[in-house]
């Protein structure tokens, strides 16, 4: 007998479940990046001005020093709540300093002690 969803109906519905799931970890994300905001900025003394999260490749996030904007990777949904967190330090110490140097390590050791 015949398959009788097809190749194109199987993919169809795996991008749909896929579509489903990202918004699911979207949704996650959303609630659990303002109060790790919130709490940052007041320990490091610096303001976020707008946040987002985004598939990214390469990267767990980003930030733009000039619009204080920070991104973080949507791949984050799916690490525990001290890895985002990292991240939101991370990016935010980048809006104290842009460079990966010695300044930004000792504002990461400062914030984030091993």
């Amino acid at each position: 007998m015949k398959d009788l969803v097809g190749a194109k109906g199987r993919r169809r519905a795996h991008a749909q479940r896929e579509r489903v799931i990202l918004a699911w970890y979207r949704q996650q994300l959303k609630a659990l990046i303002p109060p790790l905001i919130e709490l940052w900025e007041a320990a490091m003394g610096v303001k976020v001005a707008e946040w987002g999260v985004k598939q990214m490749k390469t990267k767990w996030g980003a930030c733009n020093i000039e619009a204080r904007r920070i991104w973080l990777n949507l791949e984050l949904a799916k690490k525990p709540v001290q890895c985002l967190a990292y991240i939101v330090v991370n990016e935010m110490a980048h809006l104290l300093e842009r460079h990966q140097n010695d300044r930004f390590t000792v504002l990461m050791d400062r914030f984030l002690p091993q």
